[in-house]
């Protein structure tokens, strides 16, 4: 017999003519927990989702670029010839083809990079969690660049670390703005290729006076290149990592070449640091998903990204030359923009004293979506200052978006 709920009570002796009281969370959280906040993007994304907004808001690859049909034929194949394998626990550290197939195509002739330096992780994302774990204490210092990807940024704030911003301009940070006083710092956090927010690319000339500063001032540099494979023709300069592979951890993604529903990211790092983050992701999820691993790898292990890659690059020039062109022929005097070279991001800045979050408020009431700058900052925020990503939206969307957008600014001057 089954009693309903105040049978129950009545039979344990239970006074159930005052409400039971809910669990105060309130109470129980960690202080770690009580300072998380939402991030800014995925609130505005709850926006776009509206299908009459034409978003520039979120950092999404195109879903025009993911070989569905390459991706089924490949699940298939890993089903049909190593399913048991495929559908089993698996080591921390990866799958070995696939961290042997990363060593081969990020290392180089002056830093090679052996399988046992690569830590397979669920998105870079984790990796950039699992470094923060094993690296900062509270009150430790980290340099970030002005301004800096908001994920590496929710991820770091969680170890309360303390943040020093690093002066950058439209060629990236500044190596010299590394200062002796940042000597013994945790490390430094960097993109170097078409970063996230900005798109801005780090000058080869930079990258070797970084290494330099790097090793002056004895900094470990965290090195995240999930967007160096979309030059737009095709050619980037020389990684941090390869110039100065004793300082620098280098992480990477699928997601931006294949998918991110894949959830598939790596980190290269030293052995002893590897080791650590080895440790911590047994405490989080075990190990990456063996199948998507085994998946990824039957795609790429034949040349596939040869092939694919520059229909990507392709697709996102001529989607990047659309908003450049929207925005030169609708702007108003006194907001400027950066010319990318790749990637999926460009950054702009309003006339001196308005602020990006209040035009968002206004845009939206017109169905156009962009994300403010102001989050992007460890500290000091420009309020003036916006992202815009243009790979998700059709030339002529884009115009129209553009062009609404022009029109809410110009109704703010």
């Amino acid at each position: 017999m089954i009693m309903t709920n105040n049978a129950a009570a009545h039979a344990l002796n239970v006074d159930v003519s005052e409400p039971i009281p809910a669990v105060d969370f309130n109470r129980r959280f960690s202080q770690r927990a009580r300072a998380i906040e939402s991030s800014a993007i995925r609130e505005i994304l709850k926006v776009t989702e509206r299908p009459e907004v034409i978003s520039f808001a979120g950092g999404l690859p195109s879903p025009l670029t993911f070989p569905v049909d390459v991706m089924r034929g490949a699940l298939d194949r890993v089903l049909d010839k190593s399913g048991r394998e495929a559908l089993q626990y698996s080591t921390t550290e990866g799958y070995a083809p696939l961290r042997e197939w990363i060593a081969a195509r990020v290392g180089t002739p002056e830093a090679p990079v052996s399988p046992d330096e690569v830590l397979i992780v669920s998105g870079s994302q984790q990796g950039l969690d699992l470094l923060a774990k094993v690296l900062v204490d509270p009150g430790d210092t980290v340099l970030v660049e002005t301004p800096t990807y908001l994920g590496a940024l929710q991820s770091f704030s969680l170890f309360a670390p303390k943040y020093v911003s690093i002066a950058s301009d439209d060629d990236g940070l500044l190596p010299d703005a590394l200062t002796e006083s940042m000597r013994g710092s945790k490390f430094l956090y960097c993109l170097p290729n078409f970063q996230n927010p900005t798109g801005r690319l780090l000058s080869e000339e930079r990258r070797y006076r970084l290494a330099e500063r790097a090793r002056e001032l004895d900094l470990l540099i965290l090195e995240d290149d999930p967007y160096g494979a979309l030059s737009y023709d095709g050619e980037t300069p020389r990684s941090i990592r390869s110039l100065a592979p004793e300082r620098t951890v280098y992480m990477g993604s699928f997601s931006k070449v294949l998918a991110p529903g894949l959830r598939l990211g790596y980190v290269i790092a030293p052995p002893a640091l590897r080791g650590k983050l080895v440790q911590a992701k047994q405490a989080t999820d075990l190990h990456t998903a063996t199948l998507s691993q085994m998946a990824v790898y039957e795609v790429i292990k034949d040349g596939f990204l040869d092939s694919h890659i520059p229909t990507i690059r392709t697709l996102y020039r001529d989607q990047c030359a659309a908003m450049l062109a929207a925005l030169g022929r609708h702007m108003p005097d006194g907001v400027r923009w950066n010319t990318p070279r790749g990637g999926m991001f460009l950054w702009a800045e309003l006339p001196s004293g308005m602020n990006a979050t209040a035009i968002l408020a206004r845009a939206i009431e017109l169905n156009v979506a962009f994300v403010p700058g102001a989050p992007f900052y460890a500290a000091n925020p420009v309020s003036e200052s916006l992202r815009l990503a243009f790979v998700t939206v059709p030339p002529a969307q884009i115009e129209e978006g553009v062009k609404r957008l022009a029109g809410v600014i110009r109704a703010s001057l």
